[in-house]
């Protein structure tokens, strides 16, 4: 079963970085093209970044411009590299295959001075 476990959320100041890692289990990261989503109370979770299995990114507002998708494809790890982060960034953020049905506990990112 595919499995995806994420880390690196935590609290930060406004404006500041964090970079977020995805395990991915080994029949996910060659079955699926990767995407990071998140999530804030009341509202369902919303994809935010995605990476192709051939390395294509597509990063969608409000986040353009200030976080990256990328991958290594030998330790099977997807990272997300949030730079000049604001309050309305604090969520739970979740990667997963795109078109799995498997969730990972997430990881939650707090933005408060």
């Amino acid at each position: 079963q595919a499995q995806f476990a994420e880390s690196g959320g935590g609290l930060v100041p406004p404006g500041g970085s964090l970079n977020l890692s995805c395990a991915v289990s080994q029949d996910a990261f060659s079955a699926y093209d990767m995407g990071w989503y998140r999530q804030t109370p009341g509202q369902s979770r919303a994809l935010i970044a995605l990476i192709t299995k051939s390395g294509g990114t597509n990063v969608l507002d409000p986040v353009r411009g200030r976080f990256t998708i990328s991958k290594d494809n030998v330790k099977r790890i997807v990272y997300l590299q949030m730079n000049d982060l604001k309050p309305e960034d604090a969520a739970v953020y979740y990667c997963k295959g795109i078109g799995s049905h498997v969730w990972g506990q997430g990881t939650q990112v707090t933005v408060s001075s």
